[in-house]
Formats: structure tokens, sequence, C-alpha cells
């Protein structure tokens, strides 16, 4: 029961039961909520609110708890808001300046909130007013059309957001924010006019700025592997692993789809424009640093953040600054090049869904201007340069996982290799993804291209690829009707049977033995079942005068080799089995009969196996980047965390601006 008190003959509740008093904030909040003009009983209204420390959740909240129809009876005062927070931005007092930016942001944020289903007319009106939009801004998806980014390009940020990336504390404070942004600062307009970001990213040469660029995205691909290999190991030890136990291996492709962590193109944009853009960042590719998933102790505490999906807020901290953590001998070391191909191997398992199908296809983009640049390629082949990739596999029937103390030290070109033929094996199905398909055989092709040009002779288990090849041919072949429908296969065909005439024509400079040759030969023979049927397919096709008349003819000639292998080989093999009586020959008395026939055999030498036409985005990708971008921007907005921003580090921060 609550105490009551005489005073001046009234009884009345005692202070102990009263409300707690709201902040001056609050209540100026509360003011601009109304109808009325809040300046009309207090000139000084606007003055005063920006001295005041901002309560976002208050703020967030009050904007949250309108419907659309009470939103707009306070249009006037949030217009009044909005332009007031401008005026202030404006200004020389750094704590006006702060407050109206934390203030700028959560209005923006609420009312988009409020309104995310429409065009976005509105959220215009209600912020500022049509009649004052075009003085101010547009707020849009696509980030060409927002013409604020008309001041940034003419009025560069660039040299600060590198010196964010080039120094330690604010790279682990604004890093991920500071690439994202840079990333879409490239795109604006990018096809329609210069955009001197993209002529300023590809110059820059300070090597504290390009590895502190390399630490953030590492960070967050890094961050991406290991929330996939905590959700593996999870999914594998709870009741799907009892039921696979129990009843074999039928579920386990069902077990892994539920496999799933948000995917972060936005951070495979800024990897892509960095790699694209600028020679001296392929070195930081292949930077050393320890294994991000074995180092425990941070540089310094990470700031708490809200539990949100991953790839949506920046990395908590820098952990693997080779300035800032030394190399351990006995701790695995990785690079970002290592990341980035773990990253691949999980996104590109499952393409079924779109932002990982888009995922697919930019780290197929990505690793395709690897596989052209010379210095990439230096490194890549290395034979100095020995690192065990655990790539991450789908799980499959008939092959079991292997274990990752298993796994070779070799180049990291056999890391590439290795998940280009994971995912020419992985793929085969309805819903065939063409495109990544022939990505992928383009990448094979230009590593090949290098191999032979430089005669690096690459320890690598060439039958896997092989093998993988033509299977996929046989898969073309199977469902000739459907894809044919929405395919053009005699494309991808060709490319396929192009690699194994590089291997016809150019082994003997690259594979790594005699042997590897004499393997080659082997392969093809013994599955030459596939290319006849391949040539037959092709030659049905070329002689009829259908719109695949052509596209077929091409691979019908492409084929001479190979069909000159087979007609020249099986002949004599089936001639030493009659002789030697013996019904099936093993592998090693077929490579005899190989080894004793080579002199006869005559081949047609090809033109142009090894030139490739070089990547060009602007001619064949604009559409894609321009769908991605758009997303990207969506996504980023969606997922900005304000309040994460305290006054405290806004102010110091904004001390050191000169």
């Amino acid at each position: 029961m609550a105490q009551v008190e005489k005073r001046g003959g009234l009884l009345r509740k005692s202070s102990a039961s009263k409300k707690p008093l709201k902040e001056k904030v609050v209540l100026m909040y509360d003011e601009i909520f109304m109808t009325e003009d809040p300046s009309k009983c207090s000139p000084r209204f606007w003055e005063e609110l920006f001295l005041m420390k901002v309560n976002l959740e208050y703020l967030e909240g009050k904007l949250e708890s309108l419907d659309g129809e009470e939103l707009m009876k306070i249009k006037d005062n949030i217009n009044c808001l909005f332009q007031h927070c401008i005026q202030a931005l404006g200004e020389e007092h750094p704590i006006r300046v702060v407050n109206a930016l934390q203030t700028l942001c959560a209005l923006i944020r609420g009312v988009h909130q409020k309104n995310k289903s429409t065009s976005g007319f509105d959220i215009i009106n209600m912020l500022m007013g049509f009649d004052k939009a075009e003085l101010c801004m547009k707020v849009t998806d696509n980030i060409s059309q927002n013409t604020i980014l008309e001041y940034v390009m003419i009025n560069s940020i660039f040299e600060a957001i590198l010196q964010i990336l080039s120094h330690p504390p604010s790279r682990r404070e604004h890093g991920y924010d500071a690439v994202v942004l840079l990333a879409l600062l490239v795109n604006y307009r990018k096809y329609e006019s210069v955009n001197p970001y993209i002529v300023k990213l590809s110059i820059v040469d300070d090597e504290a700025t390009l590895n502190g660029m390399g630490l953030v995205i590492a960070q967050a691909l890094s961050e991406y592997n290991r929330q996939y290999k905590d959700k593996e190991e999870e999914h594998q030890s709870g009741f799907f692993s009892a039921l696979t136990n129990m009843v074999g291996s039928m579920f386990i492709a069902d077990a892994h789809e539920k496999i799933s962590v948000q995917t972060n193109e936005a951070i495979l944009l800024a990897l892509y424009e960095a790699v694209h853009l600028n020679r001296n960042f392929i070195t930081v590719l292949a930077q050393s640093h320890p294994e991000m998933g074995l180092v425990t102790t941070p540089v310094s505490p990470a700031p708490t953040t809200p539990a949100t999906p991953l790839g949506t807020t920046p990395p908590s901290s820098d952990v693997i600054s080779s300035v800032e953590l030394p190399l351990d001998a006995d701790v695995q070391t990785s690079n970002l090049l290592i990341t980035f191909l773990k990253y691949s191997s999980i996104v590109m398992q499952d393409t079924k869904d779109e932002h990982r199908l888009h995922s697919g296809k930019l780290c197929l983009i990505i690793l395709t201007c690897i596989a052209e640049d010379q210095y990439a390629n230096a490194f890549l082949h290395d034979d100095n340069m020995n690192f065990r990739v655990n790539l991450h596999r789908m799980p499959m029937r008939h092959r079991k996982k292997a274990a990752d103390k298993n796994l070779p030290c070799r180049p990291l070109v056999c890391a590439v290799l290795d998940l280009m033929v994971e995912f020419i094996v992985t793929h085969m199905m309805k819903e065939f993804p063409m495109d990544l398909y022939v990505r992928c055989i383009q990448v094979v092709h230009k590593l090949l291209c290098y191999q032979k040009k430089c005669r690096v002779r690459l320890h690598y288990t060439w039958r896997e690829l092989w093998s993988a090849l033509i299977n996929l041919l046989k898969f073309l072949m199977s469902n000739e009707t459907v894809l044919l429908a929405k395919h053009n296969i005699f494309t991808l065909a060709l490319m396929i049977v192009n690699l194994f005439n590089m291997f016809i024509t150019y082994g003997d400079t690259f594979l790594p033995t005699p042997s590897s040759y004499d393997e080659l030969y082997y392969e093809i023979i013994r599955m030459h079942q596939s290319f006849d049927n391949l040539y037959s397919m092709v030659l049905r096709l070329s002689t009829n005068a259908g719109q695949w008349k052509e596209a077929a003819s091409k691979v019908t000639h492409a084929l001479v080799n190979i069909r000159a292998i087979i007609n020249h080989f099986n002949p004599k093999i089936e001639s030493y089995a009659a002789v030697n009586h013996i019904s099936q020959l093993s592998e090693e008395q077929v490579l005899e009969v190989v080894r004793a026939n080579y002199d006869t055999l005559t081949l047609k030498l090809q033109d142009g196996l090894d030139q490739y036409e070089r990547y060009s985005e602007q001619h064949k990708e604009a559409a894609f980047f321009k769908e991605l971008v758009r997303s990207i921007s969506t996504n980023v907005r969606r997922n900005l965390a304000f309040h994460t921003l305290s006054q405290e580090v806004l102010l110091k921060e904004f001390s050191t601006i000169s």
C-alpha cells in the first residue's frame, strides 16, 4: 500500500512512488512527435537538441511505435528534424556534428523500416518533403541513382578510407564498413562515366593499406568459414548423424542441405574489385598469417555487438596482422587466397539458392582474374610455397570424406584445381548451372596455358581432372534433349575437348613425367566409348540444317586428334590381347602397347589451343554486377547497426580528422 503524507491539508502519494523524471533529450523527442512545431514555444529548440547526448533507443523506438497515419500527422516536424540534422553537420562544434549524425542515421533507418515495401517516394516525402527532395538527396537501392554520391565523387573520401585501413585501431573498429563502402563507391555509375574511385584504387601501392584491406577481407571470410564449420560439426553430432548410422548414407544429402550460413556478397565484391583493379593487391593474396581458426587470443577485446546473421556486421577484431601477431612455427599458416578457396568450396556446393549462385559466380570470376595474372600464377605454382588446404567437399554416397590429416602439402594451384574438379563432379543436375561450368573450365584452361608457357611441371593427380571432364561429357550426352532446350551445350563440350587437346598437343611441356603422358592416352583409350558417342552426336547435328549445325561442327573438328588416338591404339591393343590370349588387359599391359606405338601415331597440329579471351567486365558482366550491387546495397542498409556507435568513440575520431 502506498504511503501517504499530509501536507497543507491535502493527502497525496509520497515521493517514493513518483515516476522517474525523463531526461531532457527524451522530453524534446516527445515534443517532436507532437503535431505542433516544437520551436514555437522554444525558439532555441533545434540549437539545444543537438547539444544533448542522443538517445538512439528511445528515438528509434518512438518511430517504430507509430503507424503510417500517425507518422504522416507529424511529417512537418520530421521534415524539420531532418533539415536541422543536415544543417548541424556543416557546423564546427564537434558535439553538435556527432549528435546530428547519429540522429540522422536513426531517423533515416526508422522511416525506411516503416516503408520497406514501397518504391521509396513516400520515404523521401516523409524525411524532407517532395519540394525539397531534389535539394537534399535520394534514397534508392540503385547506388547509381543516389545523387548524394555525386558529391562524394567530386569531394573524394578515398584517402580517408585508406587511412582507416592502414591504421590498426581504426581498422578494427571500422575496417569492414570501410571496405564495403569502397566497393560500393567503385560501382557508382562505373559504366557511364569516369569513376575516380576506380582510378585511385587501381594505383594504390601503399603496403600497409593493401595489407589492411586484405586483413579485413580475410577476417570476414574466415569468420564465415568458422561458422560453417561449427554448424557442420554440430549437425554431424546431432540427430541426422545418428539416423545416418542406423540406415546408411541415404540421408546424407538431406542432412547437408540444412547446413546454411548467410553468404557475404559485399565482402566478395570488395575482394573482386581489389583483385580486378589493383595489380599490387595480388601480392596480398599470398601474405602468410597464422590460421585464424587457431588463433585463440585477439589483440584487443572485441567490442560487443548484437547477434545478427553472418555477413551483415563487421568482424570484431584484427587477429591476423603479422605486425600485431608474430608467426608461430608450430601453427599452420594460411593466407587470404587459402581462406578464399575454403569460402568458395562452401558457397559453391549449393547453387540452387540465388544468393549462393551469385556468390559462386563471383568466386569463379575472382579465380578467373587470378588465373590470368602473371604474378598470381607465379606464386600459385611456386614449389617453395606449399600448403595444406582443407576444402569442403559435398557429402556423396559413393565417396568417403577425406581425413584432414592426410592432406598433402602442395603448391596452391593444386587447391584451385581441386576446387574446379570438385565443382565439376558435384553439379551435374537438372538445374544445370551452365554459366558456372563454362567459367570453371576457363579457369582450368588459363592455368594450363601458364604451365605450358612457363614449362611448369606440376605434380598433380591429373587423372582426377580427366575423369571429371569425361563424366561431364557423358552427362551432357545423356541429357542432350533437356539441356539443349536451355543451353548451347556444344560451347561447353568444345571447351572440354580442347582441354584434352591441350594435354595431347603440349602435355610433354608441362606434365610432370613421361608416364603422366602415357596415363593420358590410357584414359582416352579406356573411355573411348564416351568420345565415340560424342562424335556420333555432334556428327548427327552438324549434318542437319538445325540451329546447332555450326556449334556441333566445331566439336566434330576438335575431336580429330582424340579419334586418331583411339583409332590408332585400339586395334593394336586388341591384336596384343589376341596374340597373347588375354581376355582383359591390365593397365600396365595397355601402357606397354601405347609406349611401343607412339612413333607411328600421326596427329594434326591445332592452332589457338593455348590462347584465350581475357576477362572483360564491362562487355560481358555489366548486368550481373548491376544486380549484385543493388542486392548488396539493400542488404547493407538493412543491417546497419547505428546504436553501436557511441558518442565517445565518434567524438574521439572526429577530433583526429584534419
